[in-house]
């Protein structure tokens, strides 16, 4: 699309998307020069990047101690369903960070045109698989209060499945856009992975993530956690507040964590009244902040739970345990030999 001599494309960085201006008769050039990065000189790139290897660092292991918890240490029930599906999704955004990570500080595409396609698709397929989960986990809640008898009596892990199923088709159609859209151009020498959207497909795109991907969520999880906090306060029998102080932490991080990102990319649709820099470093943060929920969903949602806690510290008294018994087993064998060779050395002296 030509706008005053000037072809213009929206381009996403994973899981944020930002725009640049070029000329059309420079796309396919030859570099005047190579292109070099600046991140590693700017105090705010250099910021970004810490907080994402952090996040990286504390998602990817974090929701691997769950995975391992919740798939093989404890029994297989519905809550053990949501949670390692929902540390699973979060666990494969954790592990696509790396190039993020990398095309950050590069400033330079170098994976290709099928990574480009398959690591937005992928991230947002997880993005929006970890949100969907949030909200099953958050009506599940909701039932089993409400409707305790019929959630005894039909609550089940084949239906658990099922409904984690349906969850992740609805992630994978709201990350077709991505597969369709992403393209790779070599501009002055600079690789960039962009979405070729017309502006029109773009607003669609952007309304309907915005839509499925926080306001329908939010108003869900926030309706749910309304009724359970209404109905254990009729209960006389529930004194101890920690449910509540967990129920508003839960609120607080999915508004805190998503809504900077949905902000800037519905602001990015009017980007012609906005800063170029400003709106690059927003979406940048707002991206940042929605990958810092992947690593708050198993403090959250997981751990703070005492099944959890008890199945996590019983794991690791029991691997302590055994690997003391296998030192003192060692060290047995050992000192059984050493005396049987002090006994054999003394009859010979």
């Amino acid at each position: 699309m030509d706008m005053e001599g000037y072809q213009y494309e929206y381009y996403e960085n994973d899981t944020y998307t930002y725009f640049d201006y070029y000329t059309e008769h420079n796309i396919s050039e030859e570099p005047v020069h190579k292109h070099q990065s600046t991140c590693l000189s700017e105090v705010s790139c250099v910021s970004l990047l810490i907080v994402n290897l952090l996040i990286f660092l504390l998602g990817f292991f974090g929701n691997g101690l769950v995975i391992w918890i919740a798939g093989f240490r404890m029994k297989k029930t519905v809550n053990t369903t949501w949670y390692l599906s929902l540390a699973i999704s979060d666990f494969i955004f954790c592990a696509c960070l790396p190039m993020s990570i990398a095309h950050m500080v590069l400033d330079d595409w170098i994976f290709g045109l099928f990574m480009c396609k398959i690591t937005s698709s992928v991230m947002f397929v997880n993005m929006f698989g970890s949100i969907f989960l949030l909200v099953i986990i958050s009506a599940d809640r909701c039932v089993s209060v409400m409707f305790p008898v019929w959630a005894q009596n039909h609550r089940s892990v084949k239906l658990a499945s099922v409904i984690v199923g349906v969850a992740w088709i609805l992630a994978i159609a709201l990350s077709v856009p991505s597969v369709i859209y992403r393209q790779v151009v070599t501009h002055f020498g600079r690789t960039i992975c962009y979405n070729s959207f017309h502006p029109h497909v773009h607003q669609i795109v952007a309304v309907t993530r915005f839509l499925a991907g926080f306001v329908g969520p939010f108003v869900i999880i926030i309706c749910c956690y309304s009724v359970i906090i209404l109905r254990l306060r009729n209960n006389k029998m529930t004194k101890s507040t920690k449910p509540f102080k967990v129920m508003t932490a839960l609120v607080a991080a999915f508004f805190i964590c998503w809504l900077p990102y949905h902000v800037f990319v519905l602001l990015e649709l009017n980007h012609h009244t906005l800063d170029h820099n400003i709106l690059k470093i927003g979406l940048k943060v707002g991206a940042t902040m929605a990958a810092a929920n992947s690593f708050l969903n198993p403090v959250l949602y997981v751990f703070m739970g005492n099944d959890f806690r008890q199945t996590f510290r019983s794991s690791l008294l029991r691997k302590m345990e055994n690997a003391m018994g296998e030192e003192g087993r060692t060290t047995s064998r050992y000192l059984s030999r050493s005396s049987s060779m002090d006994t054999r050395a003394s009859t010979h002296i």
